[in-house]
């Protein structure tokens, strides 16, 4: 008698239930890509603050073009850094408006350290005035990121630390870096608020 060779039949439901488990899965992650919770894009969207909300201010905009023009302006008589803090608080104001925050008392302080850099160019004391205005600033720009734009404490930082950098006991031109320094960080700082 011959011997008969009988092949089993391999299973197909393995296969089957595998095609399936790919499917589903691929289903799955379709639906979460296209469908995302609502409360999770309003989260992440208070993270931000309002820092996709550009009011294209024509105040900051001057001061961040003045910044970046030309910043080797500065000079004995101190007028370009004069001006730079003019600029500086008119566009700091500007946005205090624009967010309905209240910030004049503390440019009017800024004003008047500003006037006395002008007033005597062999003054050695106008760095100390260039810092005081310096730090008012910085705090009040430190204060509107902190009520309305959250997502900015690393440009508040360094604009804190480019504050820092301005040495009231060095004469002025020989930290020019220092005051260009804090000049650009603003400008960077108001350029995002914008």
């Amino acid at each position: 008698m011959t011997e008969i060779k009988i092949e089993k039949k391999k299973a197909v439901w393995p296969w089957a239930l595998l095609c399936l488990g790919i499917l589903a899965l691929v289903i799955y992650l379709l639906y979460s890509y296209t469908h995302t919770d609502d409360s999770e894009v309003r989260e992440n969207a208070d993270d931000t603050g309002l820092i996709n909300v550009h009011e294209n201010n024509s105040t900051v905009a001057a001061f961040v073009t003045f910044v970046n023009d030309d910043a080797n302006k500065m000079s004995l008589d101190h007028a370009y850094t004069n001006e730079a803090l003019l600029k500086l608080m008119e566009a700091t104001n500007a946005m205090a408006d624009e967010i309905g925050y209240n910030v004049r008392a503390d440019l009017d302080k800024v004003k008047e350290y500003a006037d006395k850099i002008t007033l005597d160019p062999f003054e050695t004391s106008h760095a100390d005035n260039i810092r005081k205005a310096a730090d008012i600033l910085t705090n009040v720009l430190q204060n509107m990121q902190q009520a309305k734009y959250a997502g900015l404490t690393n440009e508040v930082a360094a604009l804190r630390n480019a504050s820092a950098s301005i040495n009231p006991d060095v004469l002025t031109l020989d930290q020019k870096d220092a005051v260009k320094s804090f000049f650009s960080e603003a400008a960077d700082l108001l350029k995002k608020m914008n």
